[in-house]
């Protein structure tokens, strides 16, 4: 079986698409920076400019993170927290205003989830994941957008979800908290544009991090056919379409969702708990 996610030196050795001062002067908060995509989306940013403020629930992870950060000269601030908590959502906030004196990216990358069939979920289950990836990110773009009015200085939102067009078998509570955080986003950017704050989505397809080892053997081995590229895609695909949208590039998009997918939402089948027996035939 395939092993997936890159090193920190590898990470770091990634060619750059954009320049390299893209993000000077600029502090960017990314949730979940402990690993996989959180991680590299983390020191891409570093390495265009930015000054990094991450957090996640694993001091030892992001530690990790910053020092790679900071092996490359960037600068990094690291809050260990739950984004599930509202009062330490707001307490991220106050401390990321208080250390960098400014925000002006906000990328929601925490989350997580478990494949399992959906009439097997227990409330508990259901919960965790509605709470992770919606409640969550709802939190910390409210405390995000208060920070930036009472400033007011307007700012960039970047949610990261999922290819939730055609339903997700085995994830259907991801796939409802994903499809929430995309309609949500619409909606905010709407309400906010008055403040001058963008929010937009990146959905990522099959990706090569370590993420893909909660899924089950079964399911990762046919993972290549979930697009027509028949192949996963890698963290800088996402970590760009990130920059993309936070950077001037992306100055006049708002309430959208950029699908980094390799055209699963096309062509292609993905059964992140295993391929039923109904549909092997």
């Amino acid at each position: 079986m395939a092993t997936f996610g890159l090193t920190d030196e590898e990470l770091l050795a990634l060619p750059l698409h954009f320049s390299p001062e893209l993000f000077k002067d600029q502090v960017v908060l990314v949730s979940g920076a402990g690993s996989g995509l959180g991680k590299a989306i983390a020191i891409q940013f570093a390495r265009l400019g930015a000054r990094l403020a991450i957090c996640g629930r694993r001091a030892e992870r992001l530690e990790a993170t910053a020092a790679a950060i900071r092996k490359a000269g960037g600068a990094c601030s690291v809050h260990t927290m739950t984004i599930r908590d509202p009062q330490q959502v707001d307490a991220l906030m106050a401390a990321v205003w208080q250390q960098h004196g400014r925000l002006d990216v906000l990328v929601n990358n925490a989350g997580g989830q478990f494949p399992q069939p959906a009439i097997d979920f227990t409330v508990k289950g259901w919960n965790a994941v509605i709470d992770t990836n919606l409640n969550g990110p709802w939190y910390m773009m409210q405390a995000a957008a208060r920070g930036w009015r009472d400033a007011g200085s307007g700012g960039s939102v970047v949610n990261i979800v999922a290819v939730v067009w055609r339903g997700m078998p085995g994830v259907a509570h991801t796939s409802a908290a994903r499809a929430g955080t995309i309609f949500l986003s619409k909606t905010l950017a709407v309400e906010w544009a008055p403040l001058g704050i963008r929010v937009n989505c990146v959905a990522p397809g099959v990706i090569a991090t370590e993420g893909m080892n909660v899924y089950p053997d079964e399911a990762r081995a046919e993972f290549d056919r979930s697009n027509p590229m028949k192949r996963f895609g890698d963290v800088q695909d996402v970590a760009d379409a990130c920059c993309y949208l936070a950077g001037p590039s992306g100055k006049f998009i708002t309430g959208e969702t950029i699908t980094v997918d390799g055209g699963h939402q096309l062509w292609g089948e993905q059964w992140t708990a295993g391929r039923p027996d109904y549909f092997k035939v």
